[in-house]
């Protein structure tokens, strides 16, 4: 068995303050979040290994800002026996999605942008993107990924978060997605927690049961194609980037759409480089 993670910050249990998940704030509450992070993370890794999974491929999709951007791991203390990702373009990294991977599992994850119940809510940016779309389906950074494993045929079967994330993806990808909530948001900036110990007993309990139960999956999440992938941004500058990308357009100041085959290629055209 083969699985790829898609890994998180803001969904880890004890974390609710942008101070403990930006490198650029407050270091000593970063520090700490970088510990936690890592062992929830080597949980979901410890689970899928007694699943029977031969090959674990784990990408730190956290931008916490300078170098620590998608590399916030602590790397010494990291679980033996898989493969991790860091630094890569958000997203966009589908090696493993190509090649005959079978599940997509999301530790750590957290709630789209407006979320009254999401610790830390946003999609993408807190400062620049208001929503997303994929045609006319409202996704968050699960969702974006999520379609991303879809036009691979890969399945989303496993979330960790707070309650509101796990409810977001269920009703996204199907209720048999296996949800691990490690704590309830009582706002955005606050949340009844698990303890460490917990939220990694939980998560490696439930990871090790669904890949233990691959015919319990939810079915790949695919949406129409070709597709339209769609971002509201928060005010008119933020959408200069995007003019002249192929694929791409500026429909209204604030709002830009990417037009492409299918979730993977439109995600890919609007998040890359000229």
């Amino acid at each position: 068995m083969k699985v790829q993670m898609w890994c998180d910050m803001e969904g880890v249990a004890g974390i609710t303050q942008w101070e403990q998940v930006s490198a650029s704030r407050d270091r000593g509450f970063y520090e700490e979040s970088r510990r936690l992070y890592t062992e929830e993370i080597n949980a979901a890794v410890r689970g899928a290994k007694r699943a029977g999974a031969t090959e674990i491929i784990v990408i730190d999709g956290h931008g916490a800002g300078g170098a620590f951007s998608f590399n916030s791991w602590i790397k010494d203390k990291l679980e033996p026996g898989a493969e991790y990702v860091m630094g890569y373009r958000w997203g966009c990294y589908v090696e493993a999605l190509k090649s005959g991977c079978d599940a997509l599992l999301l530790p750590g994850a957290h709630a789209m942008a407006g979320t009254p119940d999401g610790v830390l809510c946003h999609t993408m940016s807190s400062e620049a993107w208001v929503n997303a779309w994929m045609n006319e389906t409202l996704v968050g950074e699960s969702g974006i990924v999520a379609a991303i494993a879809g036009s691979f045929g890969v399945p989303c079967v496993f979330v960790s978060g707070d309650t509101a994330t796990c409810r977001e993806v269920s009703a996204l990808v199907g209720p048999e997605v296996t949800q691990a909530a490690t704590k309830v948001g009582l706002g955005r900036f606050s949340a009844r927690c698990l303890s460490l110990a917990d939220s990694c007993a939980l998560i490696e309990k439930k990871v090790h049961e669904c890949l233990s139960n691959p015919k319990g999956w939810p079915k790949p999440w695919t949406t129409k194609c070709p597709t339209e992938f769609k971002v509201e941004l928060a005010t008119p500058d933020q959408s200069r980037q995007y003019v002249g990308k192929t694929g791409v357009e500026v429909i209204s100041p604030r709002m830009v759409v990417s037009r492409a085959a299918n979730p993977w290629l439109a995600w890919d055209q609007f998040w890359r480089q000229h």
